[in-house]
Order: structure tokens, then C-alpha cells, then sequence
């Protein structure tokens, strides 16, 4: 099936006419290694110059991947919880850092992911933290910043611009991965339409065009159908007013 680009076409017309610039940026989930996964992933990234901000598990994290990754210069290391695993009970949606255990016990993880990366990549990791199926406990998150967590990000449009104070918040808006049917290809067309009405809503001042537009994927799981959607995304958002953004921003932002 060939998407019909037509409507974000449009969409980003309206925006070129009125001056406005579209923030992007990119977020990859589940890191551990190396493969022939990341190599495309990484080689698209290069190919569209979107740097990709790279949710790495700390568990299973290995020196190759860090290796893979420092070699690169559109490779930025994040914290992606700890081990990837599942704590809620039997019929709740699937978490580690939600309500289900002890606040002391998942700061104490969070505080060991950091490490971990911190020795794998050195001053390349971003202190960023992608809790698993983007799902974090309230309690958590007000004391990310004191563990040493400059941002937050999980997934759908951000409420406020801090998620407790010195902690930013930068989500994601956009999965083409249809994780309930089969981990295919979501409907192109309905993709591009989510993506319209969300790009329609920053221009009239419904959202706020100050969080970065997050497109998130999982190189892991990608068919070709994927691949291809995400490269002509990519591609066609890259052609309209788009300014790239990386967690750099941020230390930048910090600094002035």
C-alpha cells in the first residue's frame, strides 16, 4: 500500500506560510547490543541527519553496543529503566517503575542503570530517563532529578514542560508499530492522519509546539514495511520547516 503523503504535505505548507518551525527529534527503544537491526538504524539516521536518541536497557546493556554507539555521531545514549522487566500484577498494563513496588527499590535501580551507563558511554550518555512501556509511578518521578535524571520522556503530548521541578519532560507522539495487531505496520494513512491532527493542533495553539515532535521506534521488531514508513517520514518531514532537536539542547538551555 502507498500512504497518501498529501494531507501532511499540506499541513506543512500551512506551517511554511506562517513561519513556523516544527522541533524534531527521535527516539529508538531497546538497546542492548549490537546487530544488523541497529546498523540500519543507524545507517537511516546518518542518511535523514536525525540524530536518534537510543533507549538502551542498562541490565543487559553489552561494551559492544557502547562501542557501536560512540562510533557514531547520530547515536545518543539514554536511560531505559533497568532490566526491561514487567512488575505489575497479572491484568494491569506492564510496567517496572509503576505502583507495584517499593519507591526506595526503584531508585536504587534507576541509580545502578546510571552507572552502568554512565561507565559504558562516559560523557556521551544523556541523562535522560524512558521508563519501559512508558509508564512511570508519580512517586518516581518527583525524585528522578535528586538521582541525578535531567529529563523524562514517555509517550502522547507532554501537560506541562517540567515534569516536577528540574526534571524536563519530552515525549514521544508518534509509534508506526501496531503493537496489538500483530507488531505490524499501523494503517500508513492513519498514521498520517494522527500526525496531521497533532501538527494542526500546535498551529492553532492547541498544543504546545515547544516540546519536541517525538517519533519513537524499536529497530528491533521492524519489518520492511516499517523501515519504509519511517524513511519516508523521515524524509518527507525533513523537506518541510523542521528544526532538529537532540537532549543536547537541553545542557545548551541549561548553560545560558
Amino acid at each position: 500500500m502507498t500512504p497518501d503523503w498529501t494531507p501532511l504535505d499540506r499541513e506543512l505548507a500551512e506551517w511554511a506560510s506562517l513561519g513556523m518551525t516544527l522541533p524534531l527529534w527521535w527516539r529508538d527503544d531497546d538497546a542492548t547490543a549490537t546487530g544488523a537491526a541497529l546498523d540500519r538504524l543507524t545507517g537511516l539516521a546518518e542518511a535523514r541527519g536525525v540524530p536518534v536518541h537510543l533507549a538502551v536497557i542498562p541490565e543487559a546493556a553489552t561494551q559492544g553496543l557502547a562501542a557501536h554507539v560512540l562510533g557514531s555521531n547520530h547515536l545518543i545514549p539514554v536511560v531505559h529503566g533497568w532490566a526491561h522487566q514487567n512488575h505489575a500484577p497479572l491484568g494491569e498494563k506492564k510496567a517496572e517503575f509503576g505502583d507495584h513496588r517499593p519507591v526506595l527499590e526503584m531508585e536504587a535501580e534507576v541509580a545502578d542503570g546510571l552507572d552502568k551507563l554512565t561507565h559504558l558511554f562516559g560523557r556521551h550518555l544523556c541523562r535522560m530517563f524512558v521508563p519501559p512501556w512508558n509508564r512511570i509511578s508519580p512517586q518516581m518521578v518527583t525524585g528522578l532529578q535528586r538521582l541525578g535524571i535531567t529529563s523524562l520522556s514517555t509517550f502522547t503530548p507532554r501537560r506541562a514542560p517540567l515534569a516536577a521541578p528540574g526534571l524536563a519532560q519530552i515525549n514521544t507522539h508518534l509509534d508506526p508499530i501496531d503493537w496489538k495487531g500483530g507488531r505490524g505496520l499501523v494503517d500508513p494513512d492513519s498514521l498520517i492522519a494522527g500526525l496531521v491532527r497533532q501538527l494542526a493542533d500546535r498551529r492553532l495553539g492547541r498544543a504546545d509546539n515547544g516540546e519536541p515532535y517525538g517519533i519513537l521506534t524499536h529497530h528491533l521488531v521492524h519489518n520492511e514495511a516499517i523501515w519504509g514508513f519511517t524513511d519516508a517520514l523521515l524524509g518527507r518531514l525533513m523537506a518541510g520547516p523542521v528544526r532538529v532537536w537532540t537532549a543536547m539542547d537541553l545542557i545548551s538551555k541549561d548553560k545560558t
